[in-house]
């Protein structure tokens, strides 16, 4: 990969001389990580956002199937049965495993 651009930032000495003994046990140039670091920083804030996107569009499709008249709604009652009894279900067949 071509080098594109330069990047210079200020931290504390004692940071730097830590980060620069960490990069050389690795063997690795410091830039090559920090590149790696920020490919990753990157990376994860794109996932963040695509999640926060998804959400958002699924909290939305939610409340416009609760304003839907012909939505067919579960009782409280009724979806909490389930999820009890789904969770002793794999309650039961974790205790089977296990014994």
């Amino acid at each position: 990969m071509a080098k594109e651009a330069v990047f210079t930032m200020k931290l504390e000495a004692e940071l730097r001389d830590r980060f620069m003994d960490e990069a050389q046990r690795l063997d690795r140039p410091a830039s090559q990580v920090v590149r790696e670091m920020m490919r990753e920083f990157v990376h994860k804030k794109e996932e963040e956002r695509e999640y926060d996107k998804w959400f958002r569009a699924e909290v939305e499709e939610g409340l416009r199937e609760l304003d839907d008249p012909n939505t067919a709604l579960i009782p409280h009652e009724d979806a909490m049965a389930s999820l009890r009894a789904s969770i002793e279900e794999i309650a039961a067949v974790k205790r089977a495993n296990e014994g």
